[in-house]
């Protein structure tokens, strides 16, 4: 008489965990699915377009197990975390544990586990960027790309020809260029900048590289899919960075030559590359009081 026994309630705390459980499952699944189309809904493409390159493929590839490992390692915790939740829940007002045990074993296990995964994750990528910077000493096609302030120049280079004028194709602010390039044909991409640092991204190539002031930077590609793709610069540059777009026409070697041709019969072509000048704000369109 006078003593309050404690009042267990395990079902309640079944049910508590059993809703959290299942509102984490939710909720992953909502962020998941929210962030795809139906498309990659039903081919579940990692939000990675199609590889249009011979060395799209291995950047796809470490993406996709990039992805994989990371949901093993996130399954891995949360069921560790909902574990513990349930195995060492509150039982009664005594049953509290000790404050003040270390659990070696344990301990050692995180600081080892993500040192593995690092030194993992460190040889795949290097791996990868290894093919994918490979260069070949006699590629079939050059392309001096000059990313300035706020379009692209592609000078095509002909370095079979001796005196050989340069094509090219520049863009503006207010129209978007246009590159061309072979099918199953390697190409040689050298990157300018007369201003500031851009980034010249072939978005279906998944290869994208920065384009540095004073540096020339360089990678080699082999497209084997035709078709038209998005290219942008994926470096904040400026006021008109959202201006700095530009088309891929990837297409046979006849139709290639054709291009070329016609650049030439419309007058675009130089004696050397078109690079850029000290003053890279002379783009037409940069501004509408017409002081170009």
């Amino acid at each position: 008489m006078g003593q309050h026994l404690p009042v267990a309630r395990p079902r309640l705390r079944v049910r508590v965990v059993r809703r959290l459980v299942l509102g984490a499952l939710l909720g992953s699944a909502v962020l998941v699915l929210g962030a795809c189309s139906v498309d990659d809904v039903v081919n579940f493409g990692w939000a990675m377009p199609d590889p249009a390159t011979e060395q799209g493929p291995h950047i796809y590839e470490l993406w996709r197990w990039s992805w994989w490992a990371a949901m093993a390692t996130g399954a891995v915790v949360w069921a560790l975390i909902f574990w513990v939740i349930w195995r060492y829940r509150r039982r009664s007002d005594e049953d509290v544990p000790v404050q003040t045990r270390y659990n070696l074993p344990l301990e050692i296990f995180y600081t080892i586990a993500p040192i593995m995964m690092v030194i993992v994750f460190f040889y795949w990528t290097v791996t990868v960027q290894n093919v994918v910077l490979a260069e070949v000493d006699d590629p079939d096609v050059t392309v001096e790309v000059v990313g300035q302030q706020w379009s692209w120049t592609f000078n095509y280079m002909d370095e079979d020809a001796v005196d050989a004028p340069v094509v090219y194709a520049a863009g503006t602010a207010s129209q978007i260029p246009t590159l061309w390039l072979p099918k199953d044909e390697t190409v040689h991409f050298n990157l300018h900048s007369p201003d500031v640092i851009h980034s010249f991204w072939v978005v279906g190539f998944l290869m994208k590289m920065d384009v540095v002031p004073g540096r020339v930077n360089s990678f080699q590609v082999t497209p084997n899919v035709e078709g038209t793709f998005k290219g942008k610069c994926a470096e904040l540059c400026g006021t008109y960075h959202s201006r700095m777009l530009f088309d891929v026409n990837v297409v046979s070697r006849a139709e290639y030559d054709a291009y070329l041709q016609s650049l030439y019969d419309l007058g675009n072509f130089s004696d050397t590359p078109l690079l850029g000048g000290s003053d890279a704000r002379t783009q037409a369109g940069l501004n509408t009081n017409g002081d170009h």
